[in-house]
């Protein structure tokens, strides 16, 4: 479980930080191609420290229990991915504003910081919830279906490609 974890972190911080270096530089004006490398490699690494260092999963499923929803279904999603994305979003998204206008006052009179990583948060945390709501359950299915984690195939009876159906 825990190498699952590790690929899953893996996943969402590449995830996040392409769309959110993207967004970043895109609502600010100045997008190049160095810039967003340059976000891209200073958000992954931010996201893979948050990833490794806080229990995502478990997290979820606590509030989710708390809040007394069923596991796995719509509402428990819809919490889990706010829970993810007022974790994720709000530090990296001050650690690339901070970046941004470090770099914007070397060049001249930047707006106000407060302004700017407000700006910035709003964005980021829409961008950010949508794009978790969407791919975490894809890469959970994909690396448990990697990592042979899970119950028996959802093929509708069928037997696997090539294979016969499995014996009972």
């Amino acid at each position: 479980m825990k190498k699952m974890n590790i690929q899953m972190s893996l996943l969402m911080a590449t995830t996040m930080s392409f769309f959110l270096s993207m967004t970043g530089l895109l609502s600010a004006g100045k997008f190049t191609v160095p810039a967003f490398i340059i976000s891209f490699i200073e958000s992954f690494f931010i996201s893979l420290i948050i990833g490794f260092f806080i229990p995502m999963k478990k997290i979820g499923d606590s509030a989710v229990e708390k809040a007394g929803i069923e596991p796995h279904s719509l509402k428990a999603r819809l919490l889990e991915t706010l829970i993810s994305d007022l974790i994720y979003t709000p530090v990296m998204t001050f650690c690339m504003v901070f970046m941004a206008y470090k770099q914007a006052s070397k060049e001249g009179t930047p707006p106000p910081f407060g302004i700017m990583f407000a700006k910035s948060l709003v964005i980021s945390l829409v961008v950010a919830y949508i794009i978790i709501f969407i791919v975490q359950p894809i890469f959970i299915k994909f690396l448990m279906k990697k990592n042979g984690i899970g119950g028996p195939p959802e093929m509708g009876g069928r037997p696997p490609m090539g294979g016969r159906p499995p014996e009972e």
